[in-house]
């Protein structure tokens, strides 16, 4: 098994102009090679919000659009500094589409995973996962990004890897390791806003021993946090678990295995994510995406609900949720896809965006309060940043066609230049991306 994001050392390839096609094609949770039929544009009778849940009533969206995009980016050849490029994303702004500022950090270290979205207050963590490294970016002056700090280490924790925001401040945070190397596994550890260690808990089990901490969703009006279990540097065994945590003190209270599927996948859970109507689905780097049932329970189980095609090392990686859709990259049908979860046992297919050919979408991150989604990835789309925009009512997805490089014939913002800001870094590989809170 390859794991998550072995190919962002490939060569550069030159970014292929999109071509954005609505097509049906999302595989079930049932037999290899059947596929389900896209919903009617909104709601299906007898199966969207009209009669469901109330907490999945279209959201409101933002007279104001986000003004920039934070881009988290290292080097295309793995020699000049990982950097946070500030884009402007403002419809209509003299700035949009171009590179504002640059923020070095000194190193080149694999830029990865920015927290998931923006938070509140105008600092973001952001790792290099190679060099084991967390930044924490100033960001209060959008224009002038600075490093406010950086960690390598927690305690004992080791190779930091996703974040999440507590609803004091503090972010929540799988580290992979505990101790040097990829010998033991890590655990959860919350930091405070400048990255100073505060508390950490050991993800180490006797369910599934291998485990190595990848991300998580927290559930602070249950007391609960959900964690996955892939190791990044695909040396422990194959994953097929999540982590079940009391938040008030980090205790470890569950390790549930994924329930075997066809097409194997349950392999490498990747993404928790929590619905408006407090359900947390779990995605799986093979494509499969799980209803984690009785979270606060003393009987958890995980629940097969939907898989898409899966050709492995092509993944599927990260997703968003607007309402009750939810939105999922698929490298190997190279697009995203809208799911209608009005009813999380029975999702079902509304739209899917296909890009090119050789496109492999990774990240994805909504717009606090919009309905754009910013896109990076692999394949073609290694070094371009793209804009999605997604219907709110209806779940539909669009290609922003003049989010683009000045002069440029295809969408997008090529992060394949010689100069940057911060100098003659030449070409770079974009992954975290969050915008701006306006």
């Amino acid at each position: 098994m390859r794991g998550p994001c072995a190919r962002t050392a490939r060569a550069a390839l030159v970014p292929a102009l999109l071509a954005c096609a609505h097509a049906a094609g999302c595989g079930p949770a049932g037999d290899a090679g059947e596929t389900r039929a896209p919903g009617a544009r909104g709601a299906a009778p007898g199966r969207g919000s009209a009669g469901g849940d109330a907490s999945m009533t279209t959201p409101e969206v933002a007279a104001d659009r986000s003004e920039y995009l934070f881009v988290w980016a290292g080097d295309a050849d793995g020699g000049e500094s990982d950097f946070l490029a500030v884009l402007g994303a403002e419809p209509g702004s003299p700035a949009y589409g171009t590179v504002i500022a640059t923020a070095p950090v000194g190193l080149a270290g694999m830029a990865h995973h920015t927290e998931h979205v923006m938070p509140v207050g105008g600092h973001l963590f952001a790792n290099s996962f190679r060099a084991g490294a967390t930044f924490v970016f100033d960001l209060t002056d959008p224009e002038r990004p600075e490093v406010a700090s950086r960690l390598t280490s927690a305690g004992p924790y080791t190779y930091p890897h996703s974040y999440e925001r507590l609803p004091g401040g503090n972010v929540l945070a799988t580290f992979q390791n505990r101790g040097e190397g990829n010998r033991q596994p890590g655990g959860l550890v919350e930091l405070d806003p400048r990255g100073g260690f505060v508390r950490g808990a050991d993800a180490a089990n006797d369910v599934e021993p291998g485990v190595r901490p990848y991300s998580l969703a927290v559930l602070p009006d249950r007391d609960r946090v959900v964690s996955t279990t892939t190791d990044m540097r695909s040396e422990a065994p194959t994953a097929t678990s999540v982590q079940i945590w009391r938040l008030s003190d980090l205790a470890l209270l569950y390790t549930i295995r994924l329930p075997e599927t066809p097409g194997n996948a349950h392999w490498l859970p990747a993404e928790p994510r929590v619905l408006p109507g407090g359900e947390v689905i779990v995605t799986t780097f093979a494509c499969g995406l799980f209803l984690l049932e009785g979270v606060d329970s003393e009987t958890p189980a995980a629940r097969p609900v939907e898989r898409f095609p899966w050709e492995n090392p092509r993944e599927c990686a990260l997703p968003v949720v607007l309402g009750r859709f939810w939105v999922q990259t698929n490298a190997t049908t190279h697009s995203l896809v809208t799911l209608d979860m009005s009813d999380p046992r029975d999702p079902f297919l509304v739209d899917r965006l296909d890009l090119a050919p050789d496109a492999e979408p990774h990240w994805i991150s909504l717009e606090p309060g919009g309905d754009r989604i910013v896109v990076t990835g692999v394949g073609s789309l290694r070094g371009t940043v793209l804009l999605v925009r997604i219907d709110p009512a209806t779940g539909e997805l669009s290609l922003i066609e003049d989010f683009r490089d000045p002069g440029s014939a295809a969408p997008g913002v090529s992060f394949d230049r010689a100069d940057w800001p911060h100098g003659a870094a030449g070409a770079a590989v974009p992954h975290g991306a969050v915008f701006s809170r306006r």
